[in-house]
């Protein structure tokens, strides 16, 4: 895209143009808009481009969807979205709410916590139950009023429904055989043609129902910010700009946040997302079209993906990171198509520290080609910021071993697990997983993944975990930091796993070499 930068931008940059005079001013850009970060509240001014989906080429069109950003948002975030306000020039000098003549208009806003971004908090594993439920409080009542007025139901319709679809694929067919296998493109586009025309009855019957809203349409983890300190969520950033993309199906706009969630591993958050969900609204049709929905929005993403790889004004980072990103998301949308062959498997190696359940997880990764998460890698690198080798002797249950520390490692575990789960692809997870509950937790991930689960439980004679651990301190050459005091901890809390805990629960004596363990565990796992 061509340079646009206006005349006014430089002054905007500038503290002393904005009525309050935050002490520094901070700009962020996006293909629609400038975004002024000044202080408490931030000011977002649309950029004149027209895209076909939007047109924002005049300063009255620019008025006009500045309005609607703050109506619309104002019904999730009233507290969030000020006003709209313009941007005045004087003697040749551009100001925030200033006097003089008005040159364009920004939407008005309170700076949210940056730290309190759902994104951000999915990628340091501070997500849990109760934030989802926070969500689903929110929009339920939010549904309840946000109903599409008679003269705008025909926008949740089948006929748009399947010009979307449509466009999906015109705009794809290119990419397809190129970015991502032909055979993907014809199998999610052969599903979601039949789809449409098996349930005309039922897409009619929502529209009859009142199931058509004016929802937010671009619900995903970016747009919904915690507040933790205030005990508040913020859900913003609706779609303005095109009625066609806001109007539709309640379960097409809450689709497009499972999905997501379902991308970023936390496969059993957005099950347990959708099932709230559902028992709020007492939608009996509602896992008919999750599915289809869930398709659509990813296979949306996927095409997002394309159009930035192929954009000659992103660098070359930027377009490697959008065409894998495209791929998974279009592997996402042919797994909700139906398309994807058999279900894959969790592995999980467990035991006390020394048992050798890393040992035997790592030859068996190598042996079949799986990723392995390790916890203590994981813990160190992912969860604390520290080199993966760093030795932390500390008291159990202390320090980077608190349990806050520790919760934080096996829901780390788990999304990085699920993020491969969730494509179809098995995995393997490495970690004592001594307590119940967390087996408990990794087996709501497996099924909500549509995954076998295979707990290893690596066991060995207490003599020869620990002259392991002795012989692993003395050569200070792994990530562990198991020792006897740690040891000694584990075995008090160590709940042996029952055989209906997983789909497989097998008993591995790691005493012996680690390949006729190996050897042993591929016996067990086919049954001979």
């Amino acid at each position: 895209m061509e340079n646009i930068d206006p005349p006014w931008l430089k002054n905007l940059l500038d503290p002393s143009s904005y009525p309050d005079h935050p002490e520094e001013v901070r700009l962020i850009q996006t293909h629609l808009s400038w975004v002024f970060i000044a202080g408490e509240f931030v000011y977002k001014v649309k950029k004149p481009v027209d895209f076909g989906f939007l047109d924002f080429t005049t300063l009255g069109k620019r008025r006009f969807f500045c309005d609607e950003e703050i109506r619309l948002n104002k019904r999730l975030c009233p507290d969030i979205y000020l006003d709209v306000v313009p941007v005045n020039r004087q003697e040749g000098r551009f100001r925030m709410e200033g006097p003089g003549e008005t040159v364009e208009w920004a939407v008005k806003m309170k700076h949210m916590p940056d730290e309190g971004l759902m994104s951000s908090l999915v990628k340091r594993d501070e997500i849990e139950k109760k934030d989802i439920e926070n969500i689903c409080s929110i929009l339920s009542p939010f549904y309840e009023t946000a109903k599409a007025p008679p003269g705008k139901v025909w926008l949740g319709g089948i006929d748009v429904i399947r010009e979307n679809c449509r466009e999906n694929f015109r705009q794809t067919k290119e990419f397809a055989g190129n970015v991502f296998p032909m055979e993907v493109f014809e199998n999610i586009k052969g599903y979601t043609v039949e789809f449409i025309e098996k349930n005309q009855p039922l897409f009619e019957k929502r529209q009859k129902e009142g199931r058509i809203v004016e929802g937010h349409g671009d619900l995903y983890t970016a747009n919904i910010c915690f507040d933790r300190e205030r005990d508040n969520v913020y859900i913003f950033d609706c779609i303005e700009f095109n009625e066609r993309f806001r109007y539709g199906d309640i379960v097409a706009d809450v689709a497009f946040l499972s999905m997501d969630l379902d991308f970023l591993g936390l496969c059993d958050l957005s099950a347990y997302f959708i099932e709230i969900f559902k028992e709020k609204t007492r939608d009996q049709d509602f896992f008919r079209l999750l599915d289809f929905y869930r398709c659509y929005r990813a296979y949306v993403r996927g095409k997002i993906g394309c159009f930035t790889w192929a954009s000659a004004e992103v660098d070359q980072k930027t377009r490697s990171t959008s065409i894998e990103m495209a791929r998974r998301y279009f592997q996402l949308a042919l797994r909700y198509a139906g398309g994807q062959e058999g279900k894959p498997t969790l592995f999980v190696f467990m035991g006390l520290s020394g048992a050798g359940k890393s040992t035997v997880a790592r030859a068996f990764s190598e042996h079949t080609g799986l990723k392995c998460f390790n916890s203590d890698y994981v813990r160190k690198r992912h969860v604390c910021g520290i080199p993966s080798g760093e030795r932390r002797f500390e008291p159990f249950g202390r320090g980077i071993y608190s349990r806050r520390f520790t919760e934080k490692t096996y829901r780390a575990l788990s999304r990085l697990a699920g993020e491969r789960l969730v494509l179809g692809q098995s995995a393997i997870l490495d970690a004592t997983y001594i307590d119940k509950q967390k087996r408990d937790k990794v087996r709501e991930l497996a099924r909500s993944c549509g995954a076998r689960l295979i707990l290893v439980n690596c066991t060995c004679p207490e003599g020869i975990a620990l002259e392991r651990m002795r012989k692993r301190m003395l050569a200070n050459d792994t990530v562990s930091d198991g020792r006897q005091e740690i040891y000694e901890n584990q075995k008090q809390l160590f709940v042996p796993p029952e055989q209906s805990e997983a789909d497989m629960v097998i008993e591995l004596d790691t005493s012996r070499s680690v390949e006729e363990a190996l050897n042993s565990l591929e016996r067990l796992i086919s049954g001979k």
